[in-house]
C-alpha cells in the first residue's frame, strides 16, 4: 500500500495511470476519487488514501500488414487517407521508408537490365514512375489531416480547460454556500459527471486544474450534510462499475493482439479513476483485483517488447553479417562478364535474404540500411565503370578485327601464292593479339575472317599442282637458254650484244620454276652471261642497263600501265640518292686536309660520293629508257 494521507470528511480511492503516447496525441489527467460523507460521520477519522500507481507503456510501432512492393504501401497509403484519421506517425514513416526503398530496387534493376541489353551506362534514363507522384501526392494530404487534426486536439484541448475552470467555479460557489449544500446534491453530481465528460485539458494545466478541482470536491463534502443511506448507496453503484471493469479488465487476458490489450487496459484505467470510492472494507479487495488483472495484461505486453527487441537485435546481427558478406568482397579479382555475373548474382542473393529480414533496433535500423545500401552501391558502381572500360576496350578491338578482316578478305582473291600466304599468316597471328570483341558481333567477324583465308589457301591449292607442271616447263626452257648462252662464249663470232639482250629477254618472260633449282640455276646464267659481257667488253654500267631494258621491254608488252609507276619509282630514287650525294659532299667541306685521320675519311667519302654519281647516271640512262617506252606506246 502507498502512503496515507488525511483528508477532510473525503475518501480517495487509488487510481492507476498509464501513458502510452505522447502528450501530444494523448493526455492523462490525474483524477482523485471522493466519496459523500453522511452528516452523521464528518467527526470520525478520515480514511487512508493510496498513492497512485504509473504504468509506463512503450510505444509500439502499429501492426501492419507485410508489404512486398511499392504498390501494396502506396494501396497502404490510399487506405489511410480514405480514413481520413491522420493515421499513426510510425507506421507512415515505415510506409515512406518501404516505398523509397522498393522503389530504388526497381530502379537498380531496370538499370541492369538496360545495362544487361546492352546499353550505354551514361546514356541510360530511368522512365517516370507514377506511383511515385501519387505517393507523394497521398502522403502530403495524410500531414495536412494530422496537421488539422492537431490543430483541433489543441483547440478543443483549450476549450476542454475553460470549461473545467467553469465547473470547478461552480463547485467552487456550491461549496461556499453550506446552507444550499442539502439542495444542490444533484446538481453537485451533474457537476461531477460534466466533468468526466470534458475531455483532456493542456498538459502543463492538467496537474492544477485536478488539484483545484480535487479542493473544492472535498470542500463541498466537508459542507454537505447528507444522510448514510445516499453514502452507502454511492459505495453500491461505484462498486457494480468496478467489478464491471474488473472482469473486463480480466477478460483482456485472452486477447491477441497485445498493443490492443494494452490500449484498452489504459481506457479502463481512465474510466475506473472517474468512478468514486466503494465501502471502506471492500475498497482494498476490489483494488487487488483490478490491479491483478492489470498486471497480467502488463506482464503479456512486457515480454511482448522483449521478445521483440531481441528479435530485433537478432535482426541487427544478422543485417550485420550481410553488411560484411557485401564489403568483403574484393572486385580486383573480376575482369570478366562471367565474374563480374557471378557476384552480382551473389549480391543480389544477399539482398533477397535481407528483404526476408525484419526490422533491427530503431536507433540502428536506419544506420544498417544505409551501411548496406552504401556496400551494393559500391558494388553495383565499380561494375558500371567496368563495363564502361570494357565496351571501350571491346570496341577497340572490334575496329582492329574489323580491319583485318577487310585486308584479309582484299587478299582472298590474290594469285601471289607466297606472298599472300606470309600477309595472311601475318593477320592470324595478330588476329590472336587482338582480345574480345562485343558477343553479338564475334562471331559473324570470326566467320568472315575465315573465310577469306580459306578461300585463298583453298585457291592456292588448287593452282599448286598447275604450277608444279609449269615450273618444270620454265625450268627445262632456262637450261636451254644458259645452254645457248653458253655456245655464244664459245662462238665469239655469232655472240653480238642484241643475241645476248634477246635471250635475257626470254629468261625474264619465262616464269618461275620450283623452288629447289632457283638458286642454282640462276647462278649458272649469271656466271654465263657475265662472261660473255667480259668478252664483249661491254661495262657494268652498260649491261646493268642493256638488262633493264630487256626487262623493260617485256614488261611493257605484258603492262603498259606499269610503265608509269617505274617511272615514279625511279624518279624517287633518283631524289633520294642525290640527296644522300649532297650530304656526302657537304661532309668534305667540313673535313681537315692536313689531318691524317681526316684524308682517310676524306677519301672514303670521295668514293662514295663518286660510286654515287654513277649510279645516278644509271638512273638517268634508265628514266630516259622508261620514258622513251612510254612514247612508243603512246605512238
Amino acid at each position: 500500500m502507498g502512503k496515507k494521507t488525511n483528508l477532510n470528511e473525503a475518501e480517495v480511492e487509488v487510481i492507476v495511470t498509464e501513458t502510452v503516447a505522447p502528450a501530444t496525441e494523448q493526455q492523462t489527467e490525474p483524477i482523485e476519487e471522493t466519496t459523500t460523507t453522511p452528516v452523521e460521520e464528518t467527526a470520525q477519522p478520515e480514511p487512508a488514501v493510496e498513492e497512485e500507481e504509473t504504468i509506463v507503456v512503450e510505444e509500439a510501432a502499429p501492426q501492419i500488414p507485410l508489404m512486398k512492393t511499392k504498390e501494396e504501401v502506396l494501396a497502404r497509403a490510399k487506405e489511410i487517407a480514405e480514413k481520413n484519421d491522420g493515421g499513426d506517425k510510425q507506421e507512415l514513416d515505415l510506409l515512406k521508408q518501404l516505398y523509397y526503398k522498393y522503389n530504388r530496387a526497381d530502379l537498380l534493376a531496370a538499370r541492369e537490365a538496360y545495362i544487361e541489353a546492352g546499353g550505354d551506362p551514361e546514356t541510360y534514363t530511368p522512365e517516370p514512375d507514377p506511383t511515385e507522384e501519387a505517393f507523394r501526392e497521398i502522403m502530403q494530404q495524410i500531414r495536412q489531416r494530422r496537421a488539422e487534426l492537431q490543430a483541433e486536439a489543441e483547440q478543443q484541448r483549450a476549450e476542454n480547460l475553460t470549461k473545467k475552470l467553469e465547473v470547478i467555479e461552480k463547485i467552487k460557489q456550491l461549496a461556499t454556500t453550506p446552507e444550499e449544500a442539502g439542495k444542490s446534491y444533484d446538481t453537485f453530481k451533474e457537476l461531477q459527471n460534466e466533468w468526466r465528460e470534458i475531455g483532456p485539458v493542456p498538459a502543463e494545466y492538467a496537474t492544477e486544474v485536478w488539484k483545484n478541482y480535487q479542493l473544492y470536491i472535498e470542500q463541498f463534502y466537508d459542507m454537505l450534510k447528507i444522510n448514510i443511506q445516499f453514502r452507502e448507496y454511492d459505495f453500491r453503484k461505484n462498486l457494480e462499475a468496478k467489478t464491471i471493469l474488473c472482469e473486463q479488465a480480466e477478460k483482456l487476458s485472452e486477447e491477441k493482439d497485445v498493443v490492443s490489450a494494452i490500449n484498452k487496459l489504459q481506457q479502463l484505467h481512465q474510466e475506473w479513476k472517474e468512478i468514486g470510492p466503494v465501502a471502506k472494507e471492500l475498497r482494498e479487495q476490489i483494488w487487488e483485483r483490478f490491479k491483478e488483472a492489470s498486471t497480467i495484461i502488463r506482464k503479456r505486453h512486457q515480454e511482448f517488447f522483449e521478445t521483440r527487441k531481441a528479435q530485433e537485435e537478432e535482426n541487427l546481427t544478422k543485417k550485420t553479417e550481410l553488411c560484411e558478406q557485401v564489403e568483403a568482397i574484393d572486385t580486383k579479382d573480376l575482369h570478366t562478364f562471367a565474374d563480374w555475373d557471378a557476384k552480382t548474382q551473389e549480391i543480389i542473393g544477399i539482398q533477397g535474404v535481407w528483404k526476408t529480414l525484419g526490422m533491427a533496433p530503431q536507433k540502428f535500423n536506419n544506420q544498417i540500411y544505409e551501411r548496406f545500401r552504401t556496400a551494393c552501391d559500391k558494388f553495383f558502381a565499380l561494375k558500371t565503370e567496368f563495363f564502361k572500360s570494357l565496351k571501350e576496350e571491346l570496341s577497340n578491338n572490334l575496329a582492329k578485327k574489323k580491319e583485318l578482316v577487310e585486308k584479309a578478305e582484299a587478299l582472298k582473291d590474290s594469285t601471289e601464292w607466297q606472298a599472300t600466304t606470309n600477309a595472311l599468316i601475318e593477320l592470324q597471328k595478330q588476329w590472336k593479339t587482338i582480345g574480345a570483341v562485343p558477343r553479338k558481333v564475334s562471331e559473324d567477324l570470326w566467320k568472315r575472317f575465315r573465310e577469306a583465308c580459306d578461300q585463298f589457301f583453298e585457291a592456292k591449292k588448287n593452282a599448286t599442282a598447275e604450277e608444279r607442271g609449269e615450273q618444270k616447263e620454265n625450268l627445262e626452257k632456262k637450261k636451254g637458254i644458259i645452254e645457248q648462252l653458253k655456245q655464244l662464249v664459245e662462238d665469239t663470232a655469232e655472240a653480238t650484244a642484241q643475241k645476248v639482250r634477246d635471250l635475257q629477254a626470254e629468261w625474264n618472260s619465262t616464269g618461275f620454276v620450283p623452288i629447289r633449282d632457283k638458286d642454282k640455276l640462276y647462278k649458272q646464267y649469271r656466271e654465263v652471261v657475265d662472261e660473255l659481257y667480259k668478252k664483249l667488253n661491254l661495262s657494268q654500267a652498260e649491261r646493268r642497263l642493256n638488262s633493264f631494258k630487256t626487262t623493260l621491254k617485256v614488261t611493257a608488252e605484258k603492262e603498259g600501265n606499269s610503265l608509269l609507276r617505274e617511272r615514279d619509282r625511279l624518279a624517287r630514287a633518283y631524289d633520294i640518292m642525290k640527296n644522300e650525294l649532297q650530304t656526302y659532299e657537304n661532309n668534305l667541306g667540313f673535313l681537315s686536309a692536313s689531318s691524317k685521320k681526316g684524308n682517310t675519311l676524306v677519301q672514303e667519302i670521295q668514293k662514295k660520293a663518286e660510286k654515287l654519281k654513277a649510279e645516278l647516271d644509271l638512273l638517268r640512262e634508265k628514266i630516259k629508257a622508261v620514258e622513251t617506252e612510254m612514247k612508243k606506246q603512246q605512238d
